[in-house]
């Protein structure tokens, strides 16, 4: 078994003489391949598993639940069926709002703790927001109370109907399609319908959630359901249970990546870690990271190198603010667009090395931009996982939500 390098370093930051561990890229990258279950020995038996080991997976895009889950399972033929079962049959997996009002899926357990640690700051300007945009877009028409009285019938339609579109809602509840005008006298001023916003803010506030969509996996028009019951929890308590959990699966992880992630002000990062008992321990290049308390022991790496062709905003990719431990930054303007998401990643035992893409004919094409150390193991590597991708996704096409410049050119054939 290959392992990370361990090493202690003098006094520690106290002055009072504890020792530092240092965690160096090589055993950063062993982590990721055993947490993140990316290392063939590794892999999950379930979606449940894999949203576990990760804590959240992106879902602005919806193909990219299933392609991260699918790089994870160790039967990837599963994929479809088994993320559809957690997502809509057993609800073991909810789509919902999370950090940085980014849409995510969750292990449902965990809905209350997400909630209460990102989603409450962030509901409260949502809805403030739209009440400001409704009010003045309208000329005073619609109102905060005439809103409330919607919101409770649209909620009470949908709980009778168990899912529905938008289109359906506005049956049950035609003020839905009220319309006001949102910047007004600005460049960007237009119309804008209540229903859309006052999803948005709902979902936000965990009270409706998505469901199934009208289409296929990768259909990104969705049914919304009334969101599972959880409990209230303190922000302080949720905010230390979340990031304990994050610091299991990312750690070593420095402030800033802390902060990014989660969206929150620094004095909450601050707060969370002393909160958890997070370990400080020393980087390659001299930064701070920290771990889990009890994470701190040398992790031993996956006895074989591995391949993995990750979706765009797979949640290892967009894990940490600080990527230069497994991104070389000469390869980010290929595989990251305008707004830093990132593209779909061919990686190679702990590092990104390239991108890939799916032809129209339904061929996974891959592109090696960072050749140091790829040699003809790792190019048999990453064909194999190629292949391994191509096959359960089949006949199903699949395009990038947020289009990066190397995809679209491998994409293009």
């Amino acid at each position: 078994m290959r392992t990370g390098t361990t090493a202690y370093y003098g006094v520690g930051g106290d002055g009072m003489g504890g020792q530092v561990r240092h965690i160096g890229v090589a055993e950063r990258r062993a982590r990721l391949a055993l947490g993140h279950r990316l290392a063939v020995s590794a892999r999950a038996e379930s979606p449940e598993e894999v949203a576990e080991s990760l804590v959240a997976l992106h879902g602005t895009d919806p193909a990219t639940v299933y392609l991260a889950v699918g790089a994870r399972l160790a039967d990837a033929g599963k994929t479809v069926t088994e993320v559809e079962r957690a997502l809509y049959e057993d609800r073991t997996l909810v789509r919902m709002h999370g950090m940085r009002h980014t849409v995510f899926v969750f292990p449902t357990g965990l809905a209350a703790v997400v909630h209460a640690s990102t989603g409450l700051a962030i509901a409260a300007k949502a809805r403030a927001g739209l009440v400001k945009d409704m009010t003045t877009g309208s000329d005073g028409r619609l109102t905060e109370e005439w809103l409330a009285e919607v919101e409770a019938s649209a909620l009470a339609a949908l709980a009778r109907r168990g899912q529905a579109t938008v289109n359906e809602l506005t049956r049950d509840e035609p003020r839905l399609k009220e319309q006001f005008t949102y910047g007004a006298g600005k460049s960007y001023e237009g119309p804008q319908t209540v229903s859309s916003r006052l999803m948005r803010v709902l979902g936000v506030e965990g009270r409706v959630v998505r469901g199934r969509p009208l289409g296929s996996w990768t259909s990104s028009q969705f049914r919304w359901a009334v969101a599972p019951p959880h409990p209230g929890l303190p922000v302080a308590e949720a905010q230390a249970e979340l990031l304990r959990r994050w610091l299991r699966v990312c750690g070593p992880a420095t402030e800033a990546d802390l902060k990014w992630w989660t969206g929150w002000k620094v004095t909450d990062v601050r707060r969370s870690l002393a909160a958890v008992g997070a370990v400080a321990v020393t980087l390659d290049g001299g930064g701070t990271g920290y771990v889990a308390d009890g994470d701190d022991g040398p992790v031993g790496g996956p006895a074989e190198p591995w391949a993995a062709l990750l979706p765009g905003l797979d949640p290892t990719a967009m894990g940490w603010q600080e990527r230069d431990w497994y991104l070389d930054p000469a390869l980010r303007s290929a595989l990251f667009d305008r707004s830093g998401n990132v593209g779909p990643t061919v990686w190679w035992d702990g590092r990104v090395v390239g991108g890939w893409a799916q032809l129209a004919s339904g061929e996974v094409v891959w592109r090696v931009l960072d050749a140091d150390g790829v040699g003809r193991e790792a190019r048999a590597g990453i064909s194999a996982e190629a292949a391994r991708v191509g096959g359960w996704l089949g006949s199903t096409r699949v395009t990038p939500r947020f289009r990066t410049p190397l995809e679209r050119e491998l994409g293009a054939g």
